[in-house]
């Protein structure tokens, strides 16, 4: 196996290599250092380290030692395609499977070495930083702490209309990658550092041009909703930074909802902070700044009351606030809903959307259908668009996931109950179509289901579908979704519960805290609970002032962050096992355990 140069500091903590299985079934390897001094006090504290893009966790070689953390163990993995690991180099997906793969890294970290789960703080540099930054974003882990070090929220690419260009070439070449023009004396003054730089033969020039246009995606989402963000965090600057952009930095900053947060700004230094002249002062801050939180843990936020006060609450209120009839955003809005009402109408799903509400479930049946249909070409070519916007994109990725999902959970309960037949329980079905999928593929166990909503002819719709499929064990039932008492009597009592778009059509989190007060009563202990969120939006404003709902009123929706449903679902008596979301970041599916 090739190995790496190492570092102009020399490191003295012993390193041992390991190798995980993402659930991909990609080996991912990784290197661990065990903490030199006892553990005191216990529990287990360990660090993660997140690379820059390009390069591999043997860049922490020497910064292990300066980061002065010998009581904690420390993990540094080589993310997906990079380092040891196999595959194409610099490529993945995006941003958004490079943060599910550290979810599962952080797992298994937590699971083989016996840490809790609030028990881990990160350390990240540049591309690793945004990555890091959109795992707690997206996944509100209870993370003690994180230190981002240049993050790549806004490459510098010193080439005009470079993304626009970048996304011509994907459309053309979906595979292509480009040359790095950084050099290593271009990332440090160190002139040690910037040669052991260029003779590793582990650090890759190339990165696909997949990934860089997902970063820039990604940094524009959390750039916007940094305000979801409660992890106490330190970030770093470097004042002469020639990769990236320091005054998205220091917006995301700004933004952070955290009052733990400091801001260190290193005048003159180039974009490898850690590898620079100044490593050993800002090793050394990192290494304080998290001890200090392990020490001295922050107090979780309290969210339960996000409806009535807080980012997501003041987002809300201005999207569906009236604008003046002059304002430029009013004209843009009501010459939308003009278009939408007219030449929109040639398009089949704009006009079911017009009828019966955008957020209907005939509306939602079309999207899953995905099938563009119109009257004239042009009514077709407008379907297609209106189907591919972001939102019905992640809707459909939303199905996926729930299927995943459902399956996972009859799996596990029918291992953990094989002698009697699984209950399912969806307390906003519709008509049931993926329960019923879900049965189809389960034809080896016994499932019976009982499907409610209060949509009488989606009822009907579902019975009938029931009984082409033969499907003699599903019931369908007219019901409140938020009446807590009629779901804490349903019998037989479920293994399964699955909320799904129910939560994210509503602003108020009271009928939330009662549907789930419900479940936790009349789920089986052991059992499942499945839900859906939708913690950000890139349409938000324009869904409020442009589209109506099923109930004919404007479709003003109110976005959850991720710890904010966590907390709520926790509450109720739930633990959460695994989530689910889009590459857009739009859309979750959450399993979450009974106690």
């Amino acid at each position: 196996m090739t190995t790496q140069a190492l570092s102009s500091t020399e490191a003295n903590r012993a390193c041992s290599e390991q190798t995980m299985m993402l659930a991909d079934g990609t080996p991912l390897f990784y290197r661990c250092w065990k903490p030199t001094t006892p553990q005191s006090p216990a529990p287990r504290r360990a660090v993660l380290l997140v690379h820059r893009g390009h390069e591999h966790s043997g860049r922490f070689l020497d910064v292990v030692d300066k980061l002065g953390l010998e009581d904690c163990w420390l993990f540094a993995w080589d993310a997906r395609g990079h380092g040891r690991n196999a595959g194409p180099r610099g490529y993945a997906e995006g941003v958004g499977q490079l943060s599910a793969d550290f979810d599962q890294f952080a797992k298994h970290i937590a699971a083989t070495y016996d840490i809790p789960s609030d028990g881990l703080a990160a350390v990240a540099h540049s591309i690793g930083a945004v990555v890091l930054a959109a795992w707690v974003h997206d996944y509100a882990p209870p993370l003690r702490a994180m230190a981002l070090v240049t993050p790549a929220f806004r490459v510098k690419l010193y080439v005009p209309l470079a993304i626009p260009g970048l996304r011509l070439l994907h459309k053309v070449r979906p595979q292509a990658k480009v040359t790095s023009y950084v050099r290593p004396t271009m990332l440090t003054h160190d002139s040690q550092a910037a040669a052991d730089y260029a003779a590793d033969p582990l650090i890759s020039s190339s990165v696909s041009v997949q990934l860089l246009l997902d970063l820039h995606d990604t940094s524009t989402r959390l750039l916007d909703d940094a305000a979801a963000i409660h992890t106490p965090t330190l970030l770093m600057t470097a004042g002469s930074d020639w990769v990236v952009r320091t005054r998205p930095q220091q917006q995301f900053f700004e933004r952070l909802s955290t009052d733990e947060k400091q801001l260190v700004e290193y005048p003159g230094m180039y974009h490898d902070l850690l590898h620079e002249t100044c490593s050993g002062e800002a090793c050394r801050a990192i290494g304080e700044f998290i001890r200090r939180h392990f020490d001295q843990p922050a107090p979780p936020p309290a969210l339960a009351e996000s409806d009535q006060r807080g980012p997501s609450f003041d987002r809300w209120k201005q999207c569906a606030k009236p604008l003046p009839v002059v304002h430029p955003k009013s004209l843009y809005y009501n010459a939308t809903r003009i278009v939408l009402g007219s030449v929109g109408q040639l398009s089949h799903g704009i006009r079911l959307g017009w009828q019966s509400g955008f957020n209907s479930g005939r509306t939602l049946d079309y999207v899953y259908e995905n099938r563009a249909r119109g009257t004239t070409p042009i009514g077709v070519v407008g379907d297609r668009v209106y189907l591919n916007s972001p939102g019905w994109s992640g809707i459909r990725v939303r199905r996926q996931h729930m299927d995943q999902l459902l399956d996972s959970a009859i799996e596990q309960r029918s291992t953990a109950v094989p002698d009697r037949p699984l209950q399912i329980l969806d307390v906003a079905a519709g008509a049931g179509r993926y329960v019923m999928d879900a049965i189809t593929r389960h034809p080896e166990q016994a499932i019976a289901a009982t499907l409610c909503d209060q949509d009488a002819a989606a009822l009907d719709a579902g019975r009938v579908a029931a009984q082409e499929r033969g499907l003699s064990s599903v019931k369908f039932r007219q019901g409140d979704a938020f009446d807590d008492q009629q779901l804490a009597a349903t019998t037989p009592r479920p293994d399964v519960a699955i909320v799904s778009g129910l939560f994210e059509l509503f602003a108020s989190n009271e009928p939330i805290t009662r549907t789930l007060a419900g479940l936790a009563r009349c789920i089986q202990p052991g059992g499942y609970l499945i839900y859906t969120n939708q913690p950000w939006h890139p349409q938000q404003e324009l869904i409020a002032r442009a589209l109506h709902g099923y109930d004919g009123k404007r479709w003003a929706m109110r976005c959850r962050s991720t710890a904010e449903i966590d907390q709520l679902v926790a509450a109720a008596g739930f633990e959460k096992q695994q989530m689910l979301i889009d590459c857009w970041g739009i859309f979750t599916v959450s399993l979450a355990k009974a106690q």
